[in-house]
Formats: structure tokens, sequence, C-alpha cells
């Protein structure tokens, strides 16, 4: 069958681009049916210079390798969504790259090779988290990371009243910096630094948790099937913002809705070592 390979590498890393290029000679050398394709950043790189299409295109690929950082990856899951991700790291804690540069051929080659000889691959499914206003009238990209809501600012003065509602039913109302809901992915991420719990990415969970809020609740940890309201109010702005880049300006009062988006990531090839990760956190 014919197979089709997207490659992303990390901007401005040299290392990036030259394991690239040893990844899309391999392939091209070894392989009659696969067409290896870089995208446009990685394209103009010195060691490649070829031509590139934008990652978005690359949806529906047989295979995505991302070369770089968690940030990398990140970044190749919101533009191709459910296609099968293989994370290589370059970075320094790895929770969602586990292959090491070293061993990047190897992996990719039996990727290949399983794709060739059964038409498809089978990975770790990652639950993405989808914002939207109560109305419908927008949504933000899925989160991989986490769904944050906050008043105009962070810090004195800068905050909101932030009612929380779970399943319909109140948990927490009162002033905050703002409100953080994560996957067990996002856990070690933003939610950690704001005080929230470690869980493990094998569980089907949802993390809540207050950001500097005056008189505030623990962080909760609920179940995947439970909608999550966040109604703003007594500010002049707020805003909505997925994974840190997606934002969304707010009026309030106004009421945010996040729950599982309906495509998760797929993530193939052996899997990080959670402990070792948490190791390098330190």
């Amino acid at each position: 069958m014919d197979v089709d390979v997207g490659i992303v590498a990390q901007r401005n890393n040299t290392r990036a681009h030259d394991l690239a290029r040893t990844l899309i000679e391999t392939l091209e050398r070894d392989y009659e049916g696969v067409t290896a394709v870089v995208d446009e950043a990685t394209g103009h790189a010195e060691a490649i210079e070829r031509a590139g299409v934008p990652v978005a295109e690359m949806r529906g690929y047989d295979l995505v390798i991302s070369i770089g950082g968690d940030g990398t990856l990140l970044f190749v899951a919101r533009e191709v969504g459910g296609t099968p991700i293989l994370g290589v790291n370059l970075g320094e804690v790895g929770f969602l790259n586990a292959v090491a540069p070293e061993n990047a051929r190897e992996e990719v080659i039996d990727l290949v090779d399983h794709l060739e000889a059964t038409g498809s691959l089978e990975g770790r499914q990652l639950d993405r988290l989808q914002a939207q206003s109560a109305d419908e009238e927008w949504t933000l990209e899925p989160a991989l990371n986490e769904v944050v809501v906050h008043g105009p600012r962070r810090g004195h003065g800068g905050g909101a009243t932030l009612e929380i509602a779970v399943n319909g039913q109140q948990y927490g109302s009162g002033h905050a910096d703002g409100v953080l809901v994560a996957t067990p992915t996002g856990s070690t991420a933003y939610n950690l630094s704001e005080g929230g719990p470690l869980v493990h990415p094998g569980a089907d969970a949802l993390i809540l948790t207050q950001m500097a809020a005056d008189d505030g609740m623990r962080p909760l940890v609920v179940d995947t099937d439970t909608e999550i309201t966040l109604t703003v109010s007594d500010a002049e702005t707020a805003y909505a913002i997925s994974d840190g880049r997606d934002r969304r300006h707010l009026e309030p009062p106004t009421t945010v809705t996040v729950t599982v988006a309906d495509e998760p990531v797929t993530l193939v090839g052996p899997q990080a070592n959670f402990v070792d990760g948490l190791e390098k956190l330190e």
C-alpha cells in the first residue's frame, strides 16, 4: 500500500532538521510506496531545502513524526487531529515524546513496516478538551493540556467572580484569578504550577483547579463524561484560552462550558515513562 508520512521538526533547531533529513533519506531510499513530506518551516531549513506543506494538510496522513519538545508535539496535535503521531524527544522532560533521537530511525522503520503490512496503526488515545460558549456561538480549538478561563489579568485587581458547576451542581464560587480545567496529559503543565494534582496519564479523568482564589475549594478530579461550566462576572473583560494559544475575549457575565472533545490525539510507538518524567521536573 502507499503510505504518506509527514515530518515536522522544531524550528531553529539544527539537530531536529538533521534528523528530519535522515528520516526522509531512509524512507525514500528503502520504500517505494512511501511519500515523505515536511512542513513548510522544516522545508526552508538549510539541511532540508525542499518544498513543504502546511502542517494542517498532514491531517489524514498515515503517520506524522514530531521532532522536538512537548511544545512541538502540542502544535502538531492541534493541526492534525486524530492522525497518528510519533514524538521524538529533543526536549528536557518529554512526557509526550518517548523516542530518543538515536532510536528514531528504527522506530519509524518499524511503524512504516507495520503500516505496509496491516494498513493502520494503533496507539494510545489522549483526550482533549472542548471549550465553547453556553449559547454555542463560539468554540475554541481542542486543548490537549488545559483550558483556562481568567479575568482581565493575573495578580492583584485582575481577577473576576467565577462560579464553577459540575454537571449542573455548583462546586465553588468566589473571586479568583481564574479557573483551569486540565487533562491528565496537562496535569504536569500549567495545572501543576497552580497547585493542582498530578494525575497518571492512563486515568480517565479531568482536573479542575482554581487559580489564586480568595476562598478557594480544593482541586477536584472528575470523570471524563462530566460537563464543567464556568460563569464569569464582576469584571470588565475576561478570556478563555486553549493550550495557551487559542484565545477568546469574553464580555462578562458569560458562561463557558468545557467537555471532552470528540476527537482524541493518537500517539504511536513507545510510550514515555511517566515516573521518569516527574523526576526531571524537580
